[in-house]
């Protein structure tokens, strides 16, 4: 027996026989053993979902407006219940794939964790901050912050306000810093601005307390008679982790020339093609623009990829109306995308002098090699598909001249 009475558990976030470097484990020292429950039973609640192979594919450009955020007064709904898958692809069973899920939330999980057999989450709040309590500890996640629970962490989130954000989704394996290259030792984000819980216990009898576990994309729910966070001392290198936004170093142009958006990635989940990722975390943080003899927004373009953004707070460059916080958009790959009418025309006359861009806002993207599926929650349930996104180009006018000189 450990000292003080305790009982030690491993955490294991790889399989034991991975290359050192890459190996992931936490030791636990718990008053009570996790294997203290009563068998699982099939949980119907909320709108998760790990099966994309029944929905209809829809190639076009889809963007969404922001999420409703129920209200207290009309009922009562933690993060979990208000959990709503958007889009996805591939298979949790199998461990290939990812999906994006959106949560809105007015009142804390009481008495209840929540763990993923799946995969990782990386929750990005859009409004309100979230208290997580965790087995390794606590953390407050802010807008302008993100937190990432690893596969197989117990979880329980409380709020003191209406909140509402974004979820991304991994199968495959763990999200990682980005290689640098290049750039060299530094920049992007920097390891020593993530932060990890310190050990917190509870040590409280609870009758009834549930264990919500996500096991091949459905839920299941398990009781037992005590506080799963009664984890008194861990050591390892697995844990959950947050990270604020504020802190990325951006990398852009000071000559000429648009930068790909890959320069913004703040964490990776890696395919097994090298460069080529199952899902990238991107931002679009303020920043100054210097570039020169560019058309410094971002170009038109049909990706390999397909990209799913969201906003946190002010408003895109590329679509500074319609793109609203809390919403969304969805370009699947080689759907071709890029700046509205607007954005074309005024940085395609604006004088090109040192601007701030950006200022007062973020936004992000997850950004995936897999096709992404739209839900039925996405497509109808929601009622936020703007079914008018495609006319924000229609008014594009051609502009060429063969007789015009070079510039």
């Amino acid at each position: 027996m450990c000292p003080y009475g305790l009982y030690a558990e491993q955490l294991n976030g790889t399989a034991f026989t991975v290359p050192r470097d890459q190996n992931r484990r936490s030791w636990l020292y718990r008053i009570l053993p996790a294997v203290l429950h009563h068998p699982f039973k099939e949980l119907k609640e909320g709108n998760m979902t790990a099966n994309f192979e029944a929905t209809k594919p829809n190639p076009s450009q889809l963007r969404w407006h922001p999420f409703n955020i129920p209200k207290k007064t009309e009922a009562s709904v933690d993060f979990l219940q208000g959990l709503n898958t958007l889009c996805g692809a591939g298979e949790a069973k199998g461990r290939h794939g990812m999906a994006v899920h959106v949560y809105t939330c007015n009142t804390s999980m009481t008495d209840r964790a929540f763990y993923n057999s799946d995969g990782d989450f990386l929750i990005v709040p859009q409004q309100g901050a979230l208290f997580i309590t965790t087995e390794f500890g606590k953390l407050k996640v802010e807008p302008l912050e993100i937190c990432v629970i690893q596969q197989g962490m117990r979880f329980t989130v409380a709020v003191n306000e209406e909140c509402r954000g974004y979820v991304l989704e991994v199968y495959d394996c763990h999200f990682r810093l980005p290689d640098l290259g290049p750039i060299g030792a530094n920049g992007l984000a920097n390891p020593r601005d993530f932060k990890i819980p310190k050990a917190w216990y509870e040590d409280r009898e609870v009758k009834g307390y549930q264990i919500i576990n996500k096991y091949q994309g459905a839920l299941f729910v398990a009781e037992q008679d005590h506080s799963p966070y009664d984890v008194v001392a861990w050591h390892g290198n697995y844990t959950p982790y947050k990270y604020n936004l504020t802190n990325f170093m951006v990398i852009n142009s000071v000559s000429y020339d648009h930068a790909d958006p890959s320069i913004f990635t703040v964490l990776t989940c890696p395919s097994g093609k090298p460069g080529v990722a199952i899902a990238d975390f991107v931002i679009f943080p303020p920043r100054w623009g210097v570039a020169e003899h560019t058309f410094r927004p971002p170009y038109y373009h049909r990706n390999i990829m397909s990209e799913f953004m969201g906003l946190i707070r002010g408003h895109y460059e590329a679509k500074p109306e319609g793109f609203q916080p809390g919403g969304a958009t969805l370009h699947s790959m080689m759907t071709p995308h890029g700046p509205d009418t607007n954005c074309f025309e005024k940085n395609s006359s604006g004088k090109l002098e040192p601007e701030r861009i950006a200022e007062g806002t973020m936004a992000f993207m997850f950004e995936t090699c897999l096709g992404l599926a739209v839900t039925e929650w996405g497509e109808t349930s929601c009622e936020k598909l703007d079914h008018a996104y495609y006319k924000c180009w229609q008014s594009l006018k051609k502009h060429f001249n063969p007789n015009a000189k070079p510039q």
